[in-house]
């Protein structure tokens, strides 16, 4: 479905050793801005990575800790690890992110999200976060933005790797895997076991009914297995193929009834392979196709009665994708791509139709003009629900002297209704049409001989917001919203010391009809700032982390407040060989108590230690 075939080198580690003397320093290369693999200080698009190398340093536990913190994200979560977390890019609600593992699509069909609880971060090489629209090339979803998770790719000499950890919670976690290949070939096969028995999530109200809903004091636990395997071969310059798997399996205890369950299990599983074809030096055809399934099972369990079943959710998608790239000149890039998908949905509950087809062409355009550069591209899906949609971006940037860059762009997007949406029973309405959004944003990107630097300034204006009508008792395109923000960001090395700096402030308005017009859309803090610093010392390196987020409302209305919190974690490292490190991270060292979902706490302070082999 994408182009995510790197050039050679992209997923090789930076500065190899060329000659006794000599290193290559390779600059980063970002591919899901445009389908193509580019410089990141080259696109125009604004992009954030979080790469393997960072993962370790941070020493980041869950995929929703790598996500924290950067610019334009928020990140809400039900309780502590392993409960239901969702994730708003640049103020869009949480369906509103299209999530790509390897280039396929993932998440429930029937919900419009994406499990990122269940994702493991132990099967993680790198995360691409692109804000701002993207359905002109991916379609449906692409509101606020694109993430996109990439597997461990291998390739060089065999490597082995194990991570031993252990912390608060009485949370313990196993994760290896080998990797190697050769020069021409790559492959990674990795796996994790992490299990906590986690605190009480939720402290519900029966009446009237918030949070849970239920007070059922126990400790909310959580149980993580995963594996991942990936392998590729380059048979030439002209042609190479990769294949990838990701699947994990998952138990989750939670408060709830007899009526919702409160334990649940789920398996999350993509299954992908690409082939990239070279018949002429500037012509590139790539072929991808993969497969997601995301299956959800909900249980009753007390001390009473056996294990009483009580729901199943499934959702299968299957994907097809051609793209043509064809680069005539030195940045001047030509792109043609088709997409096919298939959504299928099954479970306790018995929709009307229960798949749903979309096929979707787009095209690109990149060209460079001395110091400007222009991105265009234009797509259209005709799905099987909801008909034809058109989607376009367009953007121009232009480079001054001193390495400061200056870009404007447009976009449009759309998302269309879930099943849920359309199809659920009593709620859904078979009549709606997509939520269409317009996006214009203003950026500004200069370069330091000690970092990098970011800023964005943007609004987007959302209408046919899917909310429920009260006067039909059923789903309706009635809402509104306009979403105002401004972020900035840096990285710097100074001294020795790795800075890192985001700030992000958010104008996320309800714009509907009605006496919730002008309040602010849940769980989107107005304010967010993240502040990274780390220092190496030999054998040793420490580093901290701080990330605050101001006050916000958990309901439309906005009477439930959710009060702004800090947080602050700690960390170190003592390298003992150059194979063998150990790590020690205090989680939340302020021990704030703090909700981002009403009546939801969130885990206080805990400590983790880490031991790390890998040669």
């Amino acid at each position: 479905m994408n182009s995510h075939v790197f050039a050679a080198g992209l997923l090789l580690p930076l500065g190899l050793p060329v000659q006794a003397e000599t290193t290559l320093i390779l600059d980063p290369l970002v591919v899901t801005a445009t389908r193509t693999p580019e410089p990141e200080e080259a696109t125009l698009a604004s992009v954030t990575v979080v790469d393997r190398a960072e993962i370790e340093r941070r020493q980041l536990r869950s995929v929703p800790d790598a996500l924290r913190g950067l610019p334009g994200v928020v990140v809400s979560g039900s309780g502590g690890r392993g409960q239901p977390t969702t994730v708003f890019l640049r103020g869009t609600n949480a369906g509103q992110v299209l999530v790509l593992i390897d280039g396929v699509k993932v998440g429930s069909a029937t919900l419009g999200t994406v499990p990122f609880q269940d994702l493991p971060i132990a099967q993680v090489e790198r995360i691409e976060v692109v804000r701002g629209p993207r359905s002109s090339l991916y379609g449906s979803e692409a509101i606020g933005g694109v993430i996109q998770i990439f597997t461990r790719r291998g390739g060089g000499p065999l490597r082995p790797r194990v991570s031993l950890g252990a912390g608060s919670f009485d949370s313990a976690s196993v994760s290896g895997g080998i990797s190697g290949g050769g020069e021409r070939a790559w492959f990674d096969l990795g796996g994790n076991v992490e299990q906590t028995e986690g605190f009480d999530a939720c402290a519900g109200r029966v009446f009237p009914f918030a949070g849970c809903g239920v007070n059922e004091p126990d400790r909310d636990g959580f149980r993580n297995l995963g594996l991942s395997a990936r392998a590729g071969y380059e048979f030439s310059e002209a042609g190479k193929v990769d294949l990838h798997l990701l699947r994990s399996d998952n138990r989750a205890d939670f408060d709830g009834s007899v009526f919702s369950g409160n334990v649940s299990r789920s398996e999350q599983q993509v299954l992908g392979i690409e082939g990239t074809l070279r018949p002429l030096e500037p012509w590139t055809l790539i072929l991808s196709a993969g497969r997601s399934s995301d299956k959800y099972r909900s249980f009753y369990d007390d001390a009473i009665a056996p294990t009483r079943f009580v729901d199943r959710f499934d959702t299968e998608r299957d994907t097809l994708g051609l793209q043509s790239n064809l680069e005539w000149t030195p940045g001047q890039v030509a792109t043609l791509g088709l997409d096919y998908l298939v959504d299928r949905v099954g479970g306790t509950v018995d929709y009307t139709e229960d798949s749903r087809r979309n096929t979707g062409v787009f095209g690109q355009y990149l060209g460079s003009f001395g110091a400007n550069e222009i991105a265009a591209s234009l797509r259209y899906d005709d799905n099987e629900q909801f008909g034809g949609h058109a989607t376009g971006n367009a953007a121009w940037g232009y480079l001054f002297e001193r390495g400061v860059r200056i870009s404007l762009s447009y976009g449009t997007a759309f998302k269309a209704p879930t099943f849920n949406d359309l199809y659920y029973p009593v709620f859904g309405n078979p009549d709606l049409s997509p939520e269409k959004s317009g996006s214009l944003e203003l950026g500004l990107t200069g370069s330091l001989p000690m970092g990098r630097w970011e800023l964005s300034l943007y609004q987007n204006d959302i209408d046919d917001l899917i909310a429920f009508d009260a006067q039909t008792f059923a789903a309706a395109n009635i809402a509104s919203a306009r979403i105002r923000g401004f972020e900035a960001s840096a990285v710097l090395e100074v001294m020795g010391w790795d800075l890192g700096a985001s700030l992000t402030l958010l104008e996320p308005e309800n714009r509907s009809d009605g006496p919730d017009q002008g309040n602010l859309l849940p769980r989107r803090p107005e304010q967010t700032v993240g502040l990274d610093i780390d220092r190496h010392l030999e054998r040793w390196s420490a580093g901290a982390s701080l990330y605050l987020a101001g006050r916000s409302f958990d309901d439309l209305a906005n009477q439930e407040r959710l009060d702004g919190y800090t947080l602050l974690d700690l960390r170190a490292e003592y390298a003992v060989s150059p194979s063998v490190r150990i790590q020690g991270r205090l989680q939340n060292a302020l021990d704030e108590e703090y909700q981002t979902a009403y009546l939801y706490d969130e885990p206080g302070r805990a400590f983790y230690l880490t031991l790390r082999y890998e040669p």
